[in-house]
C-alpha cells in the first residue's frame, strides 16, 4: 500500500504588499470634517450647558481647565483623522478585495469572494451630497459586515458590488 499524501513546506507567500491600493475619494474627508463637526458642537454645546445648569461652583472653578481639556481631545481627535484619511486604501483582485486602513494601528482585511456572501452599498446623508457611497462585504456565519470601504462613489460601489456579485456566482 503507497502512501500518496503529502504534506509539503510552504516557502514563499504572496506579498498583498506589492498590490497598488486605491486611495478613497478625497471627497470624503469633507465627509469626515463635517461628521467631526457636528459632534464636536454637540458635546461643546453640552458642555456649555453643563457649566451652566449643572456644575457646582467647585467644579466651575477648574472651568478653564475643563474647556482646555475638551479642545486638546478634540483636536487631537482631529489631528488624527487628518493624518489616517490617506492611509485608507483598497483594492480588488481576481479573486479577493482588501482594504486598508490606520496610522497608530494599521489594519488590512482582504476577503477571497469565495467567502462571501452577499454585498451592500449604503449612502448616508452628508456623503450623499457629496455623491458618495460606502460598500460591505458579509461572509459567511458573522453577522456584521467584515469588510466596509466607506468614500467611494456611488457609481464605482455599485460596479464593485457587481463585479464581486458575479464572481460569487460563478
Amino acid at each position: 500500500m503507497t502512501d500518496t499524501f503529502q504534506n509539503n513546506t510552504i516557502t514563499s507567500f504572496p506579498d498583498i504588499t506589492k498590490t497598488e491600493f486605491k486611495n478613497i475619494n478625497k471627497l470624503y474627508l469633507k465627509v469626515m470634517l463635517i461628521n467631526f463637526s457636528l459632534v464636536f458642537m454637540l458635546f461643546l454645546i453640552g458642555l456649555i450647558v453643563l457649566h451652566q445648569q449643572v456644575f457646582t461652583p467647585e467644579i466651575n472653578a477648574f472651568i478653564i481647565a475643563i474647556y482646555l481639556l475638551f479642545l486638546i481631545v478634540s483636536g487631537s481627535i482631529l489631528g488624527y483623522l487628518l493624518a489616517s484619511f490617506a492611509k485608507r486604501k483598497y483594492a480588488i483582485r481576481e479573486k479577493d478585495i482588501s482594504y486598508q486602513e490606520g496610522l497608530l494601528v494599521k489594519r488590512l482585511t482582504t476577503v477571497p469572494f469565495s467567502r462571501i456572501q452577499h454585498v451592500e452599498t449604503d449612502e448616508k446623508p452628508i456623503s450623499r451630497i457629496f455623491g458618495l457611497s460606502s460598500l460591505s462585504v458579509y461572509t459567511a456565519g458573522d453577522s456584521s459586515d467584515d469588510l466596509v470601504i466607506k468614500g467611494i462613489t456611488k457609481e464605482e460601489a455599485l460596479q464593485i458590488k457587481e463585479f464581486i456579485t458575479t464572481k460569487i456566482n460563478e
